[in-house]
C-alpha cells in the first residue's frame, strides 16, 4: 500500500476539494484528481461526490475523517526530529552498570544531579558482573561506565578520560613518609586488585625490566575490600588515582607514586547503537561524563605535597624503554 494515499486521503477530507488539496500537497489538480480515483478503488466509495459546483463527503468519508487525521499526524511526529529534552519531564529508568572504582567517584553526584533535574528518572547501579554479556544488546544495561575492553563489534564505546595507576597505602608507611624507589616498592607486601584473582600483572613486567620481583600476599576482587583491607596494615595496593580521589582522605589513606611507567587505564561508556539518538539516553551519557570528567581534575598523589617524589633504582634499572600497554591486572 501506498502510505502516501493517506496525506492526500486527509487534506482531501479536510478540504473537500482537489484544487485545495492539490495547492496543500503542492501539487496539481488533474494528479489530485487521479489519486482520488485511486482512493476510490482502494476504499470501493466514491469519498466525495458532486452536489452543484462543490464537493460534499460520503457518509463513509465522514467516518474516516477524524481517524485519518490522527493517523497522519502520528505519522508526522514519528518523522520529525525531537527537540532538546526537558529532563524535568523525563519519566524513565536507566540500568547504569559500573565496578565500585567508578561508582565510588560517579554514584553520588549522580544521584544528586538526577534528583534536581529529573525527579521522574530511577537509577539502577548493577555491578560488573555482567561484562562481557549480551547485555547492553538485550536492554538489561543501558549505559556502561569503566575500563571497556571487552565490547561485542555492534556496541559503540566513548572514551571519557585516562586515569593512571597510583600506590595507595596507611598513612605512616614507609613509601608514603619515606623516599619511592623501585626496589622498595617491589620489597613491600602487596595487596592485588583482580576480578579474576589474579597476582600477576603490568607492574610485575616492569618490575621484571628492573630484575625485581614483588610479593603479593592476597588478591581481592574490588577496590572497595582492597582499601579497607590496607587501612590498617602494611599493605600497598595500586589503585585508580582520580577515581580513588574522595575516598583516600575518609579512610585515612595516602597515595604515592610508583616509580614504574605503567600502562594508562582508559574509563569510557559503552551502549547499544539503538540507544543513540535518544534524547533521554543522550542526556544520561553526558551527565555521566561531565561528572566524571570534573572527577579528573585533581589527582590525589601529584596533590600530596607531603608525598615524598618517587626516585628510580637507577642501580637496577635497565636501558630498555618500556611502551605502556594495555594488560590484565
Amino acid at each position: 500500500m501506498d502510505m502516501n494515499l493517506l496525506v492526500a486521503l486527509d487534506a482531501l477530507l479536510e478540504t473537500n476539494s482537489v484544487t485545495q488539496a492539490a495547492e496543500r500537497l503542492h501539487t496539481s489538480a488533474p494528479a489530485m484528481s487521479r489519486t482520488l480515483a485511486r482512493l476510490r478503488r482502494v476504499l470501493g466509495d466514491p469519498l466525495l461526490v458532486r452536489a452543484g459546483r462543490h464537493l460534499v463527503p460520503t457518509p463513509r468519508a465522514l467516518e474516516l475523517r477524524y481517524e485519518v487525521g490522527t493517523l497522519v499526524e502520528q505519522a508526522r511526529a514519528v518523522l520529525t526530529p525531537r527537540g532538546a529534552i526537558d529532563p524535568a519531564a523525563l519519566k524513565r529508568s536507566f540500568a547504569v552498570q559500573a565496578g565500585d572504582a567508578v561508582l565510588t567517584e560517579l554514584a553520588a553526584p549522580l544521584l544528586a544531579t538526577v534528583r534536581a533535574q529529573a525527579p521522574g528518572v530511577t537509577l539502577r547501579f548493577l555491578p560488573d558482573t555482567l561484562e562481557g554479556t549480551a547485555a547492553l544488546r538485550d536492554g538489561r544495561v543501558d549505559i556502561e561506565v569503566g575500563v571497556i575492553d571487552h565490547a561485542d563489534p555492534e556496541t559503540t564505546v566513548r572514551r571519557v578520560l585516562g586515569d593512571r595507576m597510583i600506590g595507595i597505602a596507611a598513612a605512616d608507611h614507609p613509601l608514603v613518609t619515606k623516599r619511592v624507589t623501585v626496589a622498595r616498592f617491589a620489597a613491600a607486601a602487596h595487596l592485588s586488585i583482580s576480578r579474576n584473582g589474579l597476582a600477576r600483572g603490568p607492574i610485575d613486567d616492569r618490575l621484571a625490566l628492573h630484575g625485581r620481583t614483588r610479593r603479593v600476599v592476597a588478591t581481592v576482587a574490588n577496590l572497595s575490600t582492597a582499601l579497607f583491607a590496607v587501612k590498617d596494615s602494611d599493605l600497598v595496593c595500586p589503585g585508580p588515582a582520580r577515581l580513588s580521589r574522595s575516598v583516600l582522605p575518609a579512610l585515612g589513606l595516602r597515595a604515592f607514586e610508583i616509580p614504574l611507567p605503567l600502562p594508562e587505564l582508559p574509563i569510557g561508556m559503552a551502549w547499544h547503537p539503538r540507544n543513540t539518538a535518544d534524547n533521554g539516553h543522550r542526556w544520561l551519557r553526558e551527565l555521566i561524563a561531565t561528572i566524571l570528567t570534573r572527577s579528573a581534575e585533581t589527582d590525589p598523589a601529584q596533590t600530596d605535597s607531603d608525598t615524598p617524589q618517587p626516585q628510580l633504582d637507577s642501580t637496577r634499572s635497565r636501558p630498555n624503554p618500556v611502551q605502556p600497554g594495555l594488560a590484565s591486572a
